[in-house]
This record gives structure tokens, sequence and C-alpha cells, in this order.
């Protein structure tokens, strides 16, 4: 007997794997479709193991993953040049955010990436919205994940720190570092202009901790990976600042360094347990392009 894990996409079935065994021959015994349209499914990015899309005919199905087959040959429903879809299952969705957008609204007409994914659930017929957890700042590209429900979002909201394992992000900043790695740790407070500044005693805001590793160096400018312990506003813009290298592009924290003509900060590694399954997630994109090529 199938197992129908979820139906809020009316546009897909469901159904939950018995047996370990290639996708395609899995299929071809499991659905009532021909190998063709099985085959064409599959090219149109129209099938999803545990929520993400898979293409390969031959992916190996392991017992209790879940299966998501597209009644409709229109599957790419999903195209925008602001949000890539990482990885989507009934309870979340990982993005990948481009510099740009807003995480969420500010104002009544702002480009923002809360809109254009619930616009996207709207369009495959799923009751979800899109709710947000944590935010990055306009200009800043990269990994977050967004809950669909409001069950999931409190989950994710108040277990935060337990629930998030690793998080990190790649900056080029200014002048070429002294040191491979290190720790800045410091209190952070805005001021009434809402400029984040850092004190070395308790300011009355938060602490914040930073620990960074160098990856590449030329005379003008490092590539540097940071991992938060703490996840404060302006966190790495600031203590990038305070150790005399901010980051490039930073019209804020910065010295007016801009060699690629944008903030030079992308959070390219999120990992986390499933607020509902508590299974490791983990996720990471490419260190950008344009930051690669400073250093050739």
């Amino acid at each position: 007997m199938k197992h129908y894990y979820n139906n809020r996409a009316e546009d897909y079935t469901y159904l939950q794997v018995e047996y370990n065994a290639p996708l395609l021959d899995y299929l071809i015994k499991n659905v009532k479709m021909s190998r063709n349209k099985i085959k064409d499914t599959l090219q149109g990015r129209g099938i999803k193991i545990n929520g993400k899309t898979v293409t390969q005919f031959d992916y190996p199905l392991t017992k209790g993953m879940k299966l998501a087959i597209s009644k409709s040959k229109r599957n790419d429903v999903f195209k925008s040049r602001w949000v890539k879809i990482v990885y989507e299952d009934q309870y979340l969705i990982v993005v990948e955010k481009m510099p740009g957008i807003l995480s969420m609204a500010a104002g009544h007409s702002s480009l923002n990436v809360k809109t254009v994914l619930d616009d996207y659930f709207f369009r495959t017929r799923q009751k979800a919205r899109a709710h947000v957890v944590h935010r990055l700042d306009r200009d800043t590209s990269g990994l977050m994940v967004y809950a669909k429900d409001m069950e999931t979002e409190q989950i994710l909201e108040h277990n935060w720190h337990d629930i998030v394992f690793d998080r990190r992000y790649v900056a080029v900043v200014s002048g070429r570092m002294e040191e491979n790695e290190g720790t800045v740790a410091n209190w952070l407070k805005d001021n009434k202009a809402y400029i984040t500044y850092s004190s070395p005693v308790d300011n009355g805001g938060k602490y914040a901790v930073t620990h960074f590793h160098t990856l590449d160096r030329s005379e003008r400018h490092s590539l540097v990976e940071y991992r938060l312990e703490t996840g404060r506003k302006n966190q790495i813009r600031v203590h990038s600042a305070d150790m005399g290298h901010p980051v490039c592009g930073d019209s804020k924290y910065g010295n007016g360094d801009d060699p690629i003509h944008r903030l030079c900060l992308h959070a390219y590694m999120l990992c986390f347990y499933h607020p509902v399954t508590r299974q490791p997630m983990e996720f990471s994109t490419p260190i950008p392009v344009a930051f690669r090529k400073v250093f050739k």
C-alpha cells in the first residue's frame, strides 16, 4: 500500500518509497505511467525526492524516501533572477538570494524574497506562506530558510541557536589579512542613527563572536571565511571593519574599496536540524565567481 504523506500541491502525486531500487525501475513498477511519460517527466524536472528535484533516471532510492511526481508537463514553474530554490519540502524552503533584494517587505512596493515565494506557492497551489525566520541585508547574497507554515516558523524562531549548527559567510575584504585565522568578540549596539558600533566592554548591547579564516590573499584584497557563533545585526561587517579590513563595497562600514561594485558578502553555508524531522540538513553554494576573479 502506498503512503501519501502530503497533498498540498494538487499538481503532484506523493508516495513513500517502500524498498531500495533505482528511480526509473521503481517508478515503472509503482506509478501508473508509461516508461516514456516517466522519462519525459524526469527530463522536465517533474520528479522530486525528499523535496529536491532529480533528473537522474538511475538515482538510488532507499526505503523511506518521499517521492513527488508531477501530473503537469510544465514543471519549471519557478523562474526568478532574484531567488533560486535550493531545497523544498512540506515544512520549509531553502533559497539562494541574489544581491539587491530584501529578505522581507519594507514599505509598500519593495522587491523582496517573501513576496516572490508567496507568489510561487500561490501559482503551484500550495496552501503555504513564506514565514521569515532570519534575514540577510539587501546587498548580501546567499542561503536563507523560510518556514511554510506558522508552526514550523515558531519552532525555528524559538530554537534557532539549537537548530542551526553551522553558518558561514565568505567575503572579499580590503587589504592583505595579516592572520590566517582568529576570533573577534565584543559588544554590538546601534546608535540613534542605526549605525552599529562595537565596544570591548559591555555597552548595553549584545555580545557577538565571529571566527575567521583567510582563504586567499593578494596585495590589495583578502578572501575570508566567517563562521558565526552569534548572529547579530551587521556582525560580520562591523567585525571586519574592527580588524582594519572592511568588507569591500560596504557603503556603511567600508573604506570606499569597491572592486566588483557590490557588497562582497555571501552566506555560503547553512546547516541545521530539520525543525520537524530533526534530520541534519546541510547546504552550501559556491563562492561567487566575481569574488574569485578579484584574486586572478
